[in-house]
């Protein structure tokens, strides 16, 4: 191993403190989403779907008021 001159010896433990300080109280880890909780379809077709039953409701409504 390397001899430390008495600088590099301080400047690790200050790194070492550094370290341990962010280990202790770092960030919390995202917690991990089920697969079986998640739609099957992407936002994007519920949109698109919704958009017909919706559009096709109002031309329905329009068809029996004229």
């Amino acid at each position: 191993m390397a001899i430390q001159t008495p600088k590099q010896r301080l400047a690790n433990e200050k790194f070492n403190k550094n370290i341990e300080k962010h280990r202790k109280f770092g960030k919390a880890k995202p917690a991990k989403i089920d697969a079986s909780s998640k739609p099957t379809i992407s936002k994007y077709w519920m949109y698109a779907l919704l958009f017909l039953l919706v559009g096709g409701g109002v031309l329905e409504l329009f068809s029996n008021f004229i």
